[in-house]
């Protein structure tokens, strides 16, 4: 009985560990782009066609070059898993008022 019960415990961790893998931009299938929370087919359609006109060199570049994906959007992408070249998206710094 406690080996079922570890191996079931062992598979959850496994599976929470899948989820929270990270996935590189200009390394992913389209499949793996879908796993991402907030890509759907469309969206990995538009990544897979800018990336085969070339890598995205930074997050900068993927932002400018992927049509719907804007500041809000990578940012909510990097904390899903997705990186670019390896590098999850640098945090914007808050503007100052009345500048």
């Amino acid at each position: 009985m406690f080996k079922k019960f570890l191996m079931a415990v062992l598979a959850l961790f496994m599976t929470m560990g899948i989820a929270f893998a990270q996935v590189d931009v200009n390394k992913a299938t389209q499949v793996a782009l879908d796993g991402i929370k907030g890509i759907g087919p469309s969206t990995s359609k538009r990544i897979i066609e800018e990336r085969d006109k070339g890598q995205f060199k930074d997050w900068a570049d993927f932002e400018s070059r992927v049509k719907g994906i804007g500041g809000k959007k990578a940012a909510a992408l990097s904390k899903a898993g997705l990186t670019v070249n390896g590098a999850v998206r640098p945090a914007e710094t808050p503007k100052a008022k009345g500048m």
